[in-house]
């Protein structure tokens, strides 16, 4: 029988996170680095408080600025990671835009950019790391799906169609890549209290309604995510393709 301790560690692996500065994005890496991983953070800003975790942690940190809003800058990142690392083992497809209104007011502008930063730059992330991987016919990707890949939410529509894609996307390369050696599956956060959700925190009608429907009794924190993201990324996962995994509080089962 397989250690238990060695399925679930990443000692000398490199991993690339996407929105790694802050919420979701900096609690994935941590605990990343926490099971062994070197982290390339990808942010509009450096770091920061991540990389003092990382090398706290015995690992290394590597910071690149990009804006995935931008499509040349998001060609840049697999080579950029790869020359500052080494190699790239491990994606995480965390960075994210939402916008939020009536579907009858949203503008090209906005559609646009929240498609280019929750799909569009995901699938050429995608992409670009599985050319990487090919030669080792080994490596372990993994998108950020949500809830509104189930479900339609209220007054997200651009994110939800985002989401909704990011879902079928994983599940259709994960077919292609399968054979190839390398896992394409996601993590479907719920309710995960960030920045990108304060509206909704700070909103005294939808809180107390979304809170009535979490059987957890709470919201999700960045760190929830960790235990998720090292198992996907891990050996123990080897045999698990083109899966979305639900940490949602059992938002879904109710």
């Amino acid at each position: 029988m397989a250690d238990g301790s060695r399925m679930f560690a990443l000692t000398g692996q490199v991993a690339v996170v996407t929105g790694a500065g802050r919420g979701i994005g900096r609690g994935i890496a941590a605990a990343l680095a926490d099971a062994g991983a070197d982290i390339v953070a990808v942010g509009r800003h450096p770091a920061g408080a991540l990389a003092d975790h990382v090398e706290r942690a015995g690992r290394r940190c590597h910071s690149l600025v990009f804006d995935l809003a931008d499509p040349a800058q998001v060609e840049e990142v697999i080579p950029r990671a790869a020359a500052a690392a080494g190699r790239v083992d491990i994606l995480v497809n965390n960075a994210g835009a939402t916008t939020r209104g009536p579907a009858l007011d949203v503008t090209p502008e906005e559609w646009q950019r929240v498609l280019q930063v929750n799909l569009h730059a995901v699938f050429r992330l995608c992409q670009a790391a599985a050319r990487e991987m090919l030669p080792r016919r080994r490596g372990k990707i993994i998108n950020i799906a949500s809830l509104m890949s189930f479900e339609g939410g209220i007054l997200v529509s651009p994110y939800t169609a985002s989401k909704g894609a990011v879902g079928q996307l994983t599940k259709a390369l994960a077919n292609e890549w399968a054979p190839l050696g390398i896992n394409v599956n996601a993590i479907a956060p719920g309710y995960i209290a960030t920045d990108l959700t304060r509206p909704l925190q700070e909103d005294t009608t939808r809180n107390p309604a979304i809170l009535a429907r979490i059987p957890a009794g709470r919201w999700g924190r960045p760190e929830d995510l960790g235990g998720a993201a090292v198992f996907l990324a891990s050996a123990a996962s080897d045999y698990i393709h083109g899966h979305l995994l639900a940490v949602d509080g059992g938002w879904l089962g109710r």
